[in-house]
């Protein structure tokens, strides 16, 4: 009979790590949103092809069909990791900031410059954000309610050092305040307003939409 020793209050972790392949099928990924990105960025989304982000990327379709089922997945996949960074850019612009109408300015303008230089990009995130297919999937990502979340936050802090009053309606503002900066961005995209003209009509907005809620 074998004898298994055991030291008391010690347990044994086996940390599994990834095989050879899927490693390698991590790298295919990246390298085909790598491409998929560049290519959305200057061709938009119609204008790119798997066959192009295939050959951007040294591959073949076969092995980017073999990790994405379709462009819009590849889509959704890249316009996640964005709007997660762009959540975390307004939250820290927002966090600098003194005062609430400060703070929801920061947080618009560190949006609208995470797009600067790559506003086909963008155009494509509105454009399939009303399709019937994608839209409503893109529209409730988490990180697009976060955002909302956020500017409600910012209010609260308003409230809390008396810019505003208690009953600002923290829920139907923060979503015109989202609504507005959305709809800043065919401004960029169709009239080719710089960061400068999109940070004046946002303190526009704000002003206008917070003008309700100030203290008397």
């Amino acid at each position: 009979m074998k004898h298994v020793a055991s030291v008391e209050g010690q347990s044994e972790t086996r940390v599994r790590m990834p095989t050879r392949r899927a490693l390698a099928k991590q790298q295919t990924r990246a390298k085909v949103l790598a491409a998929a990105r560049e290519l959305f960025s200057t061709a938009g989304y119609e204008g790119a092809t798997i066959r192009d982000i295939a050959a951007a990327a040294g591959m073949s379709t076969g092995a980017v069909f073999a990790n994405f089922s379709d462009k819009s997945e590849l889509f959704r996949e890249i316009l996640i990791a964005d709007l997660d960074q762009v959540y975390a850019a307004m939250a820290d612009a927002a966090g600098r900031a003194r005062t609430v109408d400060d703070a929801l300015l920061r947080a618009f303008s560190a949006g609208y410059a995470f797009y600067k230089g790559q506003m086909p990009l963008a155009r494509a995130a509105l454009g399939l954000s009303w399709s019937f297919e994608d839209g409503e999937i893109l529209r409730n990502l988490p990180a697009v309610q976060a955002i909302t979340d956020l500017f409600s936050e910012q209010m609260a802090l308003g409230v809390e050092r008396g810019e505003l009053s208690q009953e600002c309606e923290l829920k139907l503002r923060s979503q015109m305040l989202f609504d507005a900066y959305l709809a800043n961005y065919p401004q960029a995209i169709f009239a080719g307003w710089g960061l400068e003209a999109l940070q004046a009509r946002a303190k526009d907005q704000i002003r206008v939409i917070l003008a309700g809620a100030r203290r008397g």
